[in-house]
């Protein structure tokens, strides 16, 4: 049944239902707001005769209700990015510049590459090579590191051990730090964490007290309400430029969106 004639039938059912709310007859010269009586509620009866037009319609048209999902999912996707895209703006100095990060790369690149991740997240150890790989192969780019630990308390404690580590490491040493303990076999915690930070030679009692310290706390909590800000649902996620690039995509996708900001300013040119 196509929807002209949906509606139709729907129109003339919506007539025959509703009591005509309006005399035939209206005295002239009334104001314009007088002449219309205001419609009255629908009956129940009524209501279910609506329903089940609306029903009959849908079960004999199913395309009609998947391009109505369809469109939806599209509107929210949509409201989504707009809400990212407004919240990457106002979080440019936490994402680019806080003193709780890890910085691998160039320094001074002229292309940043954040990363969201967690000690526990199987795609991100997968995404760890990916990640070695474009420092490798890009001098001019820049990978800022962002301890997101959202899978349970064992991912808190490695990553509030490794951010301690930052308090004795620098540079290329913190970034393999993070690396290794990325690659470790199993679930990563505690533990863990400070079995590679002996391995390294820190001084583990001091990075005991430096896990439980206040800029580990802050560091943890900027990072946190970033992800929620941003509507981070898992990790990994990169942020290169103004988009938002969710999950361990592998490289070439990566380094296309790196290639468009060079060029343009944007994720996509």
């Amino acid at each position: 049944m196509p929807l002209s004639r949906f509606l139709s039938a729907s129109r003339r059912a919506l007539l025959l239902a509703v009591p005509l709310a309006v005399p035939l007859a209206m005295p002239l010269g009334l104001p314009a707001r007088a002449q219309t009586a205001p419609a009255a509620p629908f009956t129940d009866a009524q209501r279910a005769g609506i329903e089940a037009i609306v029903k009959d319609y849908l079960i004999k048209n199913p395309d009609v209700l998947q391009e109505a999902i369809a469109e939806g999912e599209k509107r929210q996707a949509e409201t989504q990015r707009l809400a990212q895209a407004a919240a990457l703006k106002e979080s440019q100095k936490a994402l680019l510049d806080s003193p709780h990060d890890v910085v691998a790369g160039n320094p001074a690149g002229d292309v940043t590459m954040i990363e969201f991740f967690d000690y526990n997240c199987g795609y991100c150890r997968k995404a760890l090579g990916d990640v070695q790989a474009l420092i490798k192969a890009d001098p001019k780019l820049r990978v800022v590191i962002k301890d997101f630990p959202v899978l349970g308390p064992e991912s808190l404690e490695a990553s509030q051990i490794a951010l301690a580590a930052k308090q004795q490491l620098k540079g290329d040493k913190l970034f393999e730090f993070h690396q290794k303990l990325l690659e470790s076999k199993g679930r990563a915690n505690g533990a863990k964490a400070l079995d590679v930070a002996k391995a390294m030679g820190l001084d583990v009692a001091r990075l005991q007290k430096d896990a439980q310290g206040p800029e580990v706390k802050a560091a943890l909590t900027e990072n946190r309400g970033l992800g929620d800000k941003l509507g981070l649902s898992g990790t990994p996620a990169f942020i290169i430029g103004d988009e938002i690039i969710p999950g361990a995509v592998g490289v070439d996708p990566i380094r296309k969106t790196i290639a468009d900001v060079r060029q343009c300013g944007h994720a996509s040119c």
